[in-house]
């Protein structure tokens, strides 16, 4: 519950607290967009070449890559379910050493950039693969490798969405259906299934529109033929310079999307609701077969989050180490730079509209979802819409910057919003109380609470900046190549040393990501926090002091 003293700060401060990221939307996300329902309207109605609004349905190969790109996210929605469900249970359940480790690398694949992702997938599976070439397996020829990556990116929300909610399952109303003489089966479908299954849908849905939205993976992974929509809106817009259908199928990728991320808002405000329950202690595994279980899950999720990484790293350390190419050459200096700086601007541009979005949003449950307008709208749509509504400023820095914070800062927005929402009522009326003013109070009791999510916040920002790729393709000069851009310019060349080079500035990215991992999941240390009494007027402390300082 927020307080009321911030909620009443907020509330007339509100429209100014606000001005600046709705200009951002504004100018950088809704302009966009109609302008390119603009082309993709006014087009088919203006031309005679006999475009409309319904060619990706009535084109057979249009037609392929929108059924493909809703077939390859329903695919890896229902892999990831079927895999993610008893991983989560097993880790919700049984009591281990390094369970919290665990866990805490559960979200580790969520920062690796998308064409990293790719990279490590072709690592693993691709042409002389680590795996590939030793077990004689090539997958290179059909859509397993996009699936693969896919399942690497997206395992992990699965899981941590299954242990969070597992840990919310009622222990008493499990207990009373066991001892009415249900088996543990039958009482796990009718208990625990319906706890958790909102949960589970609600991180479907996100699945969904990483797996439909994506492009990184698609990109490098999908070739030819297992390319999906927004591949297709690329290569129609940087080699074919077909703008009508480049923009029809942006408008039929954002009705999808647009229609998952309101279930998935309707299934965020169902969860929100407080629960008071007891939950389901976690055992020590007993026996062979909970032992064979755990064992069996932590291979798994080896095997599918870890390897690619791992691949990477030795892909990296055995062309560096055999000279193949070299660690930091010049084209590599300079993109490793330019990936540093226009990061480190996005995020300072990011956090500041973050910030502003989060409070004012305590005053406004409609400016609360306008956070999530950024998600909704793929990045290449983004770029997109950008090229055309400004064309005069297509290879300006300030744009391609202001296209990254737009991108990364609804990240900062809902982790302060969060928090804000944990926050204990008392500290802040006990401050009041003692003379302190609005802004007062929050410079010196609020924000240092709020220090854990500010910083996750601006971690996740910092790894959407890090991994950014489609804005920079449409919206950068050559010579404000990023690593991510130039690692997909080194695949696009003939040659193992190519591959070799790309593999080695990937190893780079990844350790950025790392790096920015650690911000995310590294404890945060009591000091600087203020201190909060056991007691206060004879009631105990709030359970979310505890999670914020």
């Amino acid at each position: 519950m927020t307080p009321s003293w911030l909620v009443r700060l907020a509330r007339p401060r509100g429209v100014w607290l606000a001005l600046l990221p709705a200009a951002a939307l504004l100018l950088l996300l809704l302009a966009p967009v109609a302008r390119l329902a603009w082309e993709g309207f006014a087009g088919p109605l203006s031309s005679t070449d006999g475009l409309s609004l319904w060619q990706p349905w009535q084109d057979d190969y249009l037609r392929w890559r929108v059924i493909w790109s809703l077939a390859q996210a329903v695919i890896t929605c229902v892999l990831a379910l079927g895999l993610g469900l008893p991983l989560a249970w097993v880790l919700a359940r049984f009591e281990f050493a390094g369970r919290a480790l665990v866990l805490r690398l559960l979200m580790l694949p969520f920062v690796v950039p998308s064409l990293v992702a790719a990279l490590g997938v072709l690592a693993l599976w691709g042409p002389r693969g680590v795996l590939s070439g030793a077990l004689g397996i090539h997958l290179q020829d059909g859509p397993w490798l996009l699936l693969y990556g896919n399942l690497f990116f997206n395992l992990c929300l699965v899981v941590r969405a299954g242990v969070d909610a597992l840990a919310k399952v009622n222990a008493r109303q499990v207990a009373a259906a066991r001892s009415l003489g249900a088996t543990p089966w039958r009482a796990f479908w009718r208990v625990e299934w319906p706890a958790i299954a909102p949960w589970l849908l609600s991180s479907l849905c996100l699945v969904f529109l990483y797996c439909f939205a994506g492009f990184g993976l698609a990109l490098v992974l999908g070739g030819q033929r297992y390319a999906t929509v927004e591949v297709e809106i690329y290569t129609l817009v940087a080699y074919e310079l077909q703008l009508g259908q480049a923009s029809v199928l942006a408008l039929w990728t954002l009705g999808l999307t647009g229609g998952v991320a309101l279930a998935y808002a309707a299934l965020e405000k169902r969860l929100a609701a407080p629960l008071r329950l007891l939950p389901i202690p976690r055992v020590r595994p007993q026996g062979a077969p909970q032992w064979l279980a755990l064992v069996l899950a932590l291979a798994l999720l080896f095997g599918i989050c870890a390897l690619p990484i791992l691949a990477i790293f030795i892909k990296a350390i055995s062309a560096l180490w055999t000279g193949a190419t070299g660690l930091f050459d010049a084209e590599t200096l300079a993109a490793l730079w330019n990936t540093l700086r226009f990061s480190a601007l996005a995020l300072l541009m990011a956090t500041l509209l973050g910030v502003l979005h989060a409070l004012a949003a305590q005053a406004s449950v409609a400016w609360r979802a306008a956070a999530f307008l950024p998600f909704v709208v793929s990045p290449v749509t983004v770029a997109f819409g950008l090229l055309l509504l400004y064309p005069s400023w297509t290879a300006s820095l300030p744009l391609l910057l202001a296209a990254y914070a737009v991108l990364a800062y609804p990240f900062v927005a809902k982790s302060l919003s969060a928090g804000l929402d944990s926050l204990p009522v008392h500290l802040g009326q006990a401050a009041r109380t003692l003379g302190a003013s609005p802004w007062r109070c929050f410079w010196r009791v609020t924000l240092p609470l709020l220090r854990p999510s500010l910083r996750r916040g601006m971690a996740f920002a910092a790894a959407t900046a890090l991994g950014e790729f489609a804005v920079t393709l449409f919206l950068s000069r050559p010579e404000w190549a990023t690593l991510t851009t130039l690692i997909y310019q080194r695949l696009g060349r003939p040659g193992q040393a190519n591959l070799d080079a790309a593999m080695v500035q990937a190893c780079v990215l990844m350790t950025l990501a790392l790096l920015v991992f650690l911000l995310i999941e590294w404890p945060v240390s009591e000091r600087g926090a203020p201190r909060l009494p056991r007691r206060v007027s004879g009631q105990t402390s709030h359970p979310s002091i505890t999670q914020h300082a």
